[in-house]
C-alpha cells in the first residue's frame, strides 16, 4: 500500500521572476494536504484493466479538435492497463481504425467529479517528438454548452518536443487557445521521462493553485478574470482525464518521431482531497 504521504520533502529554489522557474525537486514530494481530506483515489494496485468503477474510456481518432494523430482504444491492455503497481497509458504506433497510432483516454466522466479541492496524480511521463500527455479536467455541462464554455482546467501537459517544460493552464469561453487568450504558466522540471513527479491543483471558489511536487508556480484569480460564467466556469463539478495524444496542432508542432514508440505515461496514484 502507498503511503498516504510522501516524506523527505527537500527544499526547492525557484526564481518566481522568469516565466519558466527551473524546479530541481525530489522525486514526488508532495506540499502536504493540511485542511483537506481524501475523498477519491486509485492506487492502481489490482493490475489489469483499470477500475471500470472508476474509469471510463473515450474512444475515436477523429482529431479531437487538434487534428491529434492517434486512436482511442477502450479495454484494450495494450494502450491502458495496470502492472506493478502502475497506471500504464501507451501510445503505440501501429495501423488501427485508419490511423497509424493508437493510445487511450480514460475519463471519470459519469462515474465521479469534483468542485474544488486538491487533484493530484504522481506520474513519469513519455518523451520525444510526438508525445503529448496530459493530466486535466472539464467541466460536466460539457455536452450541453460545449467547449470552451465548460471550462477546462490543464493540471499538467507535456510536449515532447519540448522536453522538460511543464504547462499549467486554464480555458474558459473568455479565454482560450482558439483566441490566444488562455491563462496559464510554464515551468522546467527535471528529469520528467525518468522520474515520478506530482502534479497538482488546489482549487477554491476564488482562485485555482497549480504545483509540480512541493512547488506552487502559478496562481490563477476569479478577481483577475471576471465572475461570469464565460470568464470562471469553475463553480461547477469537473471530470479528469488522463491521456496520451500523438502529434496534433500543439504537441506535432516539430513532428513525430516514428522510432521511438512505444511511448507511456506512468502514473502511481491519482488523489482527490476536499
Amino acid at each position: 500500500m502507498k503511503l498516504l504521504l510522501i516524506t523527505n520533502l527537500l527544499a526547492v529554489s525557484v526564481l518566481l521572476a522568469f516565466k519558466s522557474p527551473d524546479l530541481s525537486i525530489s522525486t514526488g514530494a508532495s506540499t502536504g494536504v493540511g485542511g483537506y481530506k481524501l475523498v477519491w483515489s486509485d492506487e492502481f494496485n489490482e493490475p489489469g484493466l483499470p477500475d471500470s468503477a472508476k474509469w471510463g474510456y473515450e474512444v475515436g481518432g477523429n482529431g479531437w479538435g487538434n487534428n491529434e494523430l492517434q486512436y482511442y482504444t477502450a479495454r484494450r491492455s495494450e494502450n491502458a492497463r495496470i502492472e506493478n503497481g502502475k497506471l500504464i497509458i501507451e501510445g503505440r504506433k501501429e495501423a488501427w481504425e485508419g490511423k497509424s497510432y493508437t493510445s487511450a483516454r480514460l475519463v471519470t466522466k459519469g462515474k465521479v467529479e469534483w468542485k474544488h479541492g486538491r487533484i493530484e496524480a504522481l506520474a513519469k511521463l513519455p518523451t520525444g517528438r510526438g508525445t503529448w500527455p496530459a493530466i486535466w479536467m472539464l467541466g460536466s455541462d460539457i455536452s450541453k454548452v460545449g467547449w470552451p464554455r465548460c471550462g477546462e482546467i490543464d493540471i499538467m501537459e507535456h510536449v515532447g518536443f519540448d522536453e522538460g517544460v511543464v504547462h499549467g493552464t486554464i480555458h474558459t469561453e473568455a479565454y482560450n487557445h482558439g483566441k490566444k487568450t488562455q491563462k496559464g504558466q510554464e515551468v522546467t522540471v527535471k528529469n520528467v521521462g525518468t522520474d515520478f513527479h506530482l502534479y497538482a491543483i488546489e482549487w477554491t471558489a476564488d482562485k485555482i493553485d497549480f504545483f509540480v511536487d512541493s512547488q506552487k508556480y502559478y496562481t490563477v484569480e476569479k478577481a483577475a478574470l471576471g465572475s461570469e460564467v464565460a470568464q470562471w466556469p469553475f463553480e461547477q463539478p469537473f471530470f479528469l482525464i488522463l491521456n496520451v495524444a500523438v502529434g496534433g496542432d500543439w504537441g506535432g508542432q516539430k513532428g513525430v518521431d516514428e522510432s521511438i514508440w512505444p511511448q507511456r505515461m506512468e502514473i502511481d496514484y491519482v488523489r482527490v482531497y476536499q
